[in-house]
């Protein structure tokens, strides 16, 4: 047997659990969890977690609470729970605003799923990535993202799903995202998964914040050629190295026109099966 070669802190998420059970949402094992890793590994190892469970709702505020013992934390993760185990749309939430408030340090930010989930506008000098993958982001969650400064923000990704899983927002929810103002660093910008991705393509076409843009992703929505026909009559891509459209309802001149407009730029232009027959919208990857 070879020896055993030890990961770098960097390379490591330390995978932790909050509720167990569904419906555990009064109790939480992550207090115990964090206390044995520390014990084990020491802080300065931990430098990023992995949250999963059926609910990781106790998660931000028991967090804020270790923030002392977490000085090298720079990455949370929040509903690292397989599919097969908990469906994206059940992971129960609350509001992470703790996390952001708590670690002035922290760069990276993620959440899976929306159940109950609830943002408050911060302001935050050091983060920069923050993906939400869900089958339907709040509305109030998608209006604080706006309302808040993120100054070092390079990647923004939300899924915004449908009614049906929490995705009460609008297109007027992301008119401040769209407009750039409150992210000057941003380059990757991600409005996925949503069922009016043609007035989310026509409201990009338009848009302040792609001029800076080197990765746009308007994939895993309802992109029809309506839509498709808004973007390009709109603002110049060509400077973007990356355009994500992948699982889209484009028509098969409108994809040949899409590759003909941008030939410079990497497309996903992947369809997902039967998408010319019924359009659908799929809740996670």
């Amino acid at each position: 047997m070879g020896e055993t070669v030890p990961l770098s802190p960097e390379l490591v998420a330390w995978d932790v659990t909050d509720s167990v059970e569904p419906g555990e949402r009064g109790e939480s094992a992550l207090p115990g969890e964090l206390d044995a890793l520390l014990d084990r590994v020491g802080p300065e190892r931990v430098r990023a977690l992995a949250v999963s469970g059926c609910s990781v709702s106790h998660a931000p505020e028991i967090l804020a609470r270790y923030a002392d013992r977490l000085p090298a934390l720079r990455a949370v993760f929040l509903g690292f729970t397989p599919t097969e185990r908990w469906e994206i749309s059940w992971i129960g939430h609350g509001d992470i605003t703790p996390v952001l408030e708590a670690y002035p340090l922290l760069e990276r930010l993620e959440v899976r799923g929306s159940d109950e989930l609830a943002l408050r506008p911060v302001a935050h000098d050091r983060l920069r990535v923050l993906r939400f993958e869900s089958g339907g982001l709040p509305g109030a969650v998608v209006r604080a993202v706006g309302a808040s400064s993120f100054p070092a923000l390079e990647h923004l990704e939300m899924w915004l799903g449908t009614p049906a899983y929490f995705g009460d927002n609008t297109i007027g929810d992301l008119d401040e995202p769209l407009s750039g103002a409150r992210l000057p660093a941003l380059r990757r910008l991600g409005l996925r998964n949503s069922e009016y991705q043609d007035d989310i393509a026509a409201a990009v076409a338009a848009a302040p914040v792609v001029a800076g843009l080197d990765e746009l992703s308007l994939g895993r929505g309802a992109l029809t050629d309506h839509g498709m026909e808004a973007l390009l009559s709109g603002q110049p891509l060509t400077h973007l190295r990356v355009l994500d459209l992948h699982h889209h309802f484009l028509s098969d001149p409108m994809v040949a026109r899409v590759r003909r407009a941008l030939p410079g730029v990497t497309l996903d232009l992947t369809r997902p099966p039967g998408a010319l027959d019924q359009p659908y919208i799929a809740e996670w990857e």
